[in-house]
């Protein structure tokens, strides 16, 4: 009988497997989109400033960045994520933005692939950045001494925490097993000394699910909505397809509708802050995001498939792309900063 492979090569296996599906097969949303087209600026024919008075800097845990933009947590834990994360690294911190690493699951179960982390801090020593834990391990903490080592490998400023109950559902070897995550967290907000990102993979956070996060002390949650990838296509894919394919391939809250709910909140909770990802694609999106109540945007995908097709120059182009975007936004309805784009009239078209 064939043995079965330990729980660090299971691992690694399918984080290999994760992005070489994501940049080799169209893993986007069919049917369903993230919502940004069907909101529109309102055009200020008298912006009183000059474009090169644009100042596009906010703060983000701590730190400053050049733009409201972080490359969310993607990969590691296997041989080639060693260097796609270093070459992420070396472009995040020439750019001053924030990037978060994938699940640092394997780190956990063995040291063999830890350098595809720790690396990144190596060659991005200022800029902010992010660890990465699923829910499924945190419901499982007594204490948080197994997640300080992770956060210690890559000296994070930031741990976050991925809810991906429908991932876990449809991947071949998924734990769908959640009892217990909402007591790890706050286990987690109690216990550490660094800030606890709470995030989804592409399926979004509602309002009521955000409501009892900042109940237990969460201050920071990314909301990865969908109509970006869909993780539950890149499983269904893994998977060969199958029936459940029709049914859940577009499943998930649309990120402007996760944005718009959560962002609702700030009445009440003045020091929320709220990153929105999944399928944020220009610098117009990073725009509307941030008018709608984020206060960072993420992206993913595109900027992996940036790396492989062009090498960091292609990431570097992407950024200074989204950038320029941004920008022009800012120009055109007359924000000389993020706070006043914050503040800028947004219209829904019907």
């Amino acid at each position: 009988m064939k043995p079965k492979p330990s729980n660090r090569l299971a691992t690694s296996h399918r984080k290999r497997e994760h992005v070489d599906v994501v940049l080799h097969k169209d893993v986007g949303f069919r049917s369903k989109t993230t919502g940004f087209e069907r909101w529109e600026f309102e055009h200020n024919a008298l912006p009183e400033l000059n474009f090169s008075e644009i100042n596009t800097r906010v703060a983000f845990l701590g730190k400053e960045l050049a733009l409201p933009l972080m490359i969310a947590c993607m990969t590691g834990g296997y041989g080639d994520a060693r260097s796609i994360n270093r070459k992420l690294a070396e472009v995040c911190e020439e750019s001053s933005i924030a990037m978060g690493v994938g699940s640092q699951r394997q780190a956990m179960e063995d040291g063999a692939y830890r350098k595809s982390f720790s690396v990144v801090r190596e060659v991005a020593p200022t800029i902010p950045l992010i660890g990465n834990i699923g829910a499924v391990e945190v419901a499982q903490l007594r204490d948080a001494l197994p997640v300080q080592r992770l956060i210690d490998l890559i000296r994070a400023d930031a741990l976050a925490v991925h809810l991906n109950p429908l991932q876990e559902l449809l991947q071949p070897e998924g734990s769908p097993n959640f009892r217990g995550v909402l007591k790890g967290i706050e286990l987690l907000v109690k216990q550490l000394t660094i800030p606890i990102i709470v995030k989804e993979i592409g399926a979004g956070i509602s309002e009521s699910v955000a409501r009892r996060l900042i109940d237990i002390g969460v201050r920071i949650i990314d909301v990865a909505g969908a109509g970006g990838t869909s993780w539950a296509g890149v499983e269904i894919i893994r998977r060969g397809g199958d029936e459940l394919e029709e049914a859940f391939w577009d499943w998930g809250t649309p990120t402007v509708e996760a944005i718009a709910g959560i962002s609702s909140m700030r009445s009440r909770i003045s020091d929320l802050t709220l990153i929105a990802s999944g399928g944020i694609a220009s610098g117009v999106h990073i725009a509307k995001s941030l008018a709608l109540g984020a206060d960072l945007a993420g992206s993913a995908r595109l900027v992996i498939k940036a790396l492989h097709r062009d090498g960091q120059d292609g990431v570097r182009k992407l950024i200074e792309l989204w950038a320029m975007e941004l920008k022009g936004v800012m120009f055109l309805v007359g924000a000389a900063t993020v706070e006043h784009l914050k503040n800028s009239p947004l219209h829904r078209i019907e």
